[in-house]
C-alpha cells in the first residue's frame, strides 16, 4: 500500500485536526492524540469518525515509542 507523501503531509485527523501516521502493515492511518485508526481502502483513506476504530493500549504504546 502506498499513499502519496504530499497527501500524508496535508491530511489531518477529522477529530482533533492533528497529524496522522501511516501504518502500512495494517493499512490504516493512526492518530496518536485520539488513539484511533482510520482504514485505508483501495488506497483511499477513509477519514470518517464513525469508521475509525479505537486502538488497544499495546498499539498506542507502540506508536508512542
Amino acid at each position: 500500500m502506498t499513499i502519496d507523501k504530499k497527501l500524508l503531509e496535508i491530511i489531518a485527523c477529522p477529530i482533533c485536526k492533528g497529524k496522522v501516521l501511516l501504518d502500512k502493515e495494517n493499512q490504516e492511518l493512526i492518530c496518536k492524540l485520539d488513539r484511533v485508526a482510520f482504514p485505508v481502502r483501495n488506497h483511499i483513506p477513509v477519514m470518517l469518525e464513525n469508521e475509525a476504530r479505537d486502538m488497544t493500549l499495546e498499539e498506542v504504546e507502540k506508536w508512542h515509542s
